[in-house]
């Protein structure tokens, strides 16, 4: 590996907390584009604004997605950034090229009533696993946590009658959310259950270590299963989806879901706004005059546009300086 390319993952990793996910994509990402530059005869480190943009260029010639190409666009951005403050380079030579435009995807996310349904399956699995199943499913769906934050969270957290969870998120970043009764009651019947000792609230095989993301998944799918529901639409994230749809569903405002989620910016979680162009939709069905009348306007095409209009400049008003410059 490019010594500054390693240089580069080491300064994630300890001042950033870069999750592994992160630095194993970046690396991938790197290494490709080092491989590129000495193609034409150039380190990574200095390459020139020519390479950069032909190797962004064979991206699409390639195949990728728009979203791998813009995903390696910023890590060469950062890498570049890295070795201007550095002093290594004394240009940024991805400073004139644009991220690749990625198609916009509505959150996927669970009816209430799926929940409820796979929540239910949980409690009826019996044993060790049905423990973690319910405690897990409970804690995700209560407080929107990625699984990579509800599989680090300590035993000790819970201790005592804590109404509060501090979560240690992206970046080493962290938030506190509440906890529901039924999560601290599930949460506290895994901690009764548990045979061997440790550290970890959902222990692995190994009690020393915390429970594997493959373990969960699986053990998930056959919940889903089990509650009827298709594994291939269930996932931790698609609670985490659920958990903000809902809430934003029963009158929840996108700032405050904005610190729930541990989002750094408001514009990402503005994905969520469809749901209130959906809940405008079914005020203006229900209470306005002309919504059950056979004429040329659309009660509900009116509502959908409102809200979009109000979410987006809300969005804006609140967003970086770069997140106003992008379209939303």
């Amino acid at each position: 590996m490019d010594r500054h390319v390693e240089a580069f993952l080491e300064m994630l990793a300890a001042e950033r907390g870069a999750a592994p996910n992160t630095l194993l994509a970046y690396t991938a990402d790197l290494n490709a584009f080092t491989t590129f530059a000495k193609h034409r005869g150039q380190a990574p480190a200095m390459a020139d604004a020519a390479t950069v943009q032909a190797f962004m260029a064979g991206l699409g010639k390639s195949g990728l997605s728009a979203r791998t190409a813009a995903r390696r666009l910023s890590a060469l951005r950062q890498f570049y950034r890295f070795l201007l403050r550095e002093a290594i380079r004394t240009n940024d030579p991805t400073s004139l090229l644009d991220a690749p435009r990625t198609p916009r995807s509505l959150p996927k996310y669970l009816s209430e009533a799926e929940v409820d349904a796979l929540l239910a399956a949980a409690v009826r699995r019996t044993g060790p696993q049905g423990a973690v199943a319910s405690a897990a499913l409970e804690m995700l769906y209560a407080t929107g946590m990625r699984i990579s934050e509800l599989l680090s969270v300590p035993k000790n957290a819970l201790a005592g009658d804590a109404a509060l969870l501090l979560i240690r998120g992206k970046g080493g970043k962290e938030r506190i959310v509440p906890l529901t009764d039924a999560a601290k009651k599930a949460a506290s019947a895994l901690v009764a259950t548990s045979a061997k000792p440790s550290k970890w609230l959902f222990p692995g095989r190994n009690p020393r270590q915390a429970l594997t993301r493959q373990a969960f998944f699986l053990l998930l799918k056959q919940i889903a299963l089990d509650a009827g529901l298709d594994p291939a639409r269930v996932s931790p994230h698609v609670l985490r989806h659920s958990f903000a749809s809902h809430l934003l569903a029963r009158g929840a405002d996108l700032r405050s879901l904005q610190t729930l989620l541990g989002h750094a910016d408001i514009a990402t979680t503005q994905i969520y706004t469809h749901v209130l162009a959906e809940r405008l939709q079914q005020l203006v069905e229900a209470h306005h005059p002309l919504a059950q009348q056979k004429s040329g306007y659309s009660a509900a095409t009116s509502a959908g546009r409102l809200a979009t209009r109000r979410t987006s400049k809300d969005a804006k008003r609140h967003a970086t300086p770069e997140a106003r410059k992008a379209p939303m």
